[in-house]
């Protein structure tokens, strides 16, 4: 048999080219070595944020007394949080299993895969021919070459999750999204959290924005060591202990590598293929295609931005390529990212330094402070921030939001943005109130504020009462 698409790869991406081209009749076959679902369902997005929701619930004994609550200090059964987010993943599991897939109609093969040539795939469940072939192999944990690492037993995403018993003093190596994500979750389940980051934490993110999240995890407790240089880990009495230049030793019963990703090339067959990579991904055009035009790459292992829901826009526009001969254009500049601390962060599109490098002058920077927010007032969460970055006739070159859900308020900007709505639209929303929201609109109507006091605005406010 000759298969329409073969998927490597039963991530978010693989999953969702496999579900789509199988409900239009197409023959589909996908390879999986490891679990269904991927990172994402097992170690990464779906547990991560299990476990950051019941931190907060612990949080909220803590911080309580605001609304006139007596506090308290959480009891934290750490076995019955890893039971629960293990029931997370368990209750999504059956979306992303290998019945359902078959009862789509794709032949799901539990094997590792490797190209034989470029339209033949192997594996150890036999050989197998397909037209169009799909690479969703995702990516995985970067260790950094540090002395001593690989001789103690560190912790990536992959393995944090298993443990069933709280660490007491978690070190965590990387302070970008996953690493300051699982700080401050692990402060707030009881652990002493210590976060060591070569050059800047949530370096990627505005910097006036980025701030408002570093203090928030400082006033909770986390130690944040920025910039600093690990230079030696070894095994101690504590567990582990960590050499750090310009700062004491640190020791900790637990260390976790959150030190950004690497694709998933190796072991693939891609030279037999003829499909050009390097190490940070497959190289591929606008339209996703490799050097080879019938093998496609989507996800992490495409070597743009890594996050489950680029994998899912990539697989759209796959199926719409191969299934109906599209033409598809992979766009990263209104892909939103969201770190999901306590303050959100969330950002789209062009940070306010790279606007003003790229348009001079005739950028506006829009705020909307949380503060004056009539909702984050009345949660008790006035700490916040909508900054919008407007160009020439309003138009929308980015947006960054630090604020209790970020990551929902950003969505009508990337919208709009994706669409060629200017800041005009947003200013037009009817927002229903009191709403977070609000914010957002706020931000909007702000690029406006100079009317009320332009002289010609307000002769033509005159004339047109004069005319009746």
């Amino acid at each position: 048999m000759i298969y329409d698409i073969a998927i490597i790869g039963a991530g978010s991406g693989g999953l969702s080219v496999a579900a789509a081209a199988a409900q239009f009749g197409q023959k589909v076959v996908l390879f999986e070595r490891g679990l269904m679902g991927g990172d994402c369902l097992n170690y990464g997005c779906v547990p991560s944020k299990a476990l950051i929701a019941a931190a907060e619930h612990a949080q909220g004994f803590r911080d309580c007394a605001r609304y006139g609550i007596t506090a308290a200090d959480p009891k934290v059964d750490y076995g019955a949080v890893h039971a629960y987010v293990h029931g997370v993943i368990a209750a999504i599991a059956p979306n992303d299993s290998v019945d359902r897939f078959e009862k789509l109609g794709v032949n799901v093969v539990q094997a590792a895969a490797r190209f034989r040539d470029a339209a033949t795939i192997e594996c150890s469940e036999g050989v197998f021919k397909a037209r169009r072939f799909v690479i969703a192999t995702g990516s995985r944990a970067s260790i950094p070459p540090i002395e001593g690492l690989a001789s103690v037993p560190y912790l990536t995403n992959e393995t944090i999750f298993n443990l069933k018993a709280l660490p007491s003093h978690l070190v965590i190596v990387g302070g970008g999204p996953i690493g300051m994500e699982l700080a401050q979750a692990y402060r707030r389940l009881g652990a002493q959290v210590t976060v060591i980051e070569a050059l800047a934490p949530l370096a990627k993110d505005d910097h006036e924005l980025r701030s408002l999240v570093i203090q928030k995890l400082m006033e909770e407790g986390v130690r944040i060591l920025a910039p600093a240089v690990i230079r030696k880990v070894a095994k101690s009495a504590e567990g582990i202990r960590v050499e750090i230049e310009q700062h004491d030793i640190i020791s900790g019963s637990h260390i976790l590598v959150a030190a950004g990703r690497l694709a998933n090339v190796e072991g693939l067959g891609l030279e037999a293929a003829g499909v050009f990579f390097t190490p940070k991904g497959i190289r591929v055009d606008a339209a996703l295609r490799s050097s080879q035009k019938h093998i496609y790459a989507v996800g992490d292992v495409a070597g743009g931005p890594q996050f489950t829901h680029v994998a899912n826009y990539h697989a759209g526009l796959v199926i719409r390529s191969i299934l109906f001969r599209l033409p598809v254009k992979n766009r990263a500049d209104t892909i939103p990212r969201v770190t999901y601390t306590d303050p959100e962060l969330a950002s789209a599109g062009l940070s306010e330094a790279e606007a003003r490098q790229k348009f001079g002058n005739s950028v506006r920077v829009m705020r909307s402070p949380f503060l004056e927010n009539d909702r984050a007032q009345t949660e008790g969460k006035p700490q916040g921030l909508v900054k919008a970055i407007i160009g020439r006739r309003g138009r929308i070159l980015g947006v960054a939001i630090a604020g209790q859900q970020a990551g929902e308020l950003i969505q009508p900007w990337v919208l709009a943005m994706g669409n060629g709505l200017k800041v005009q639209a947003l200013a037009a929303m009817v927002v229903p109130y009191p709403t977070l929201g609000e914010a957002s609109r706020q931000a909007s109507v702000n690029y406006f504020s100079g009317l009320a006091t332009s002289p010609w605005v307000r002769r033509a406010i005159k004339l047109m009462s004069f005319l009746g």
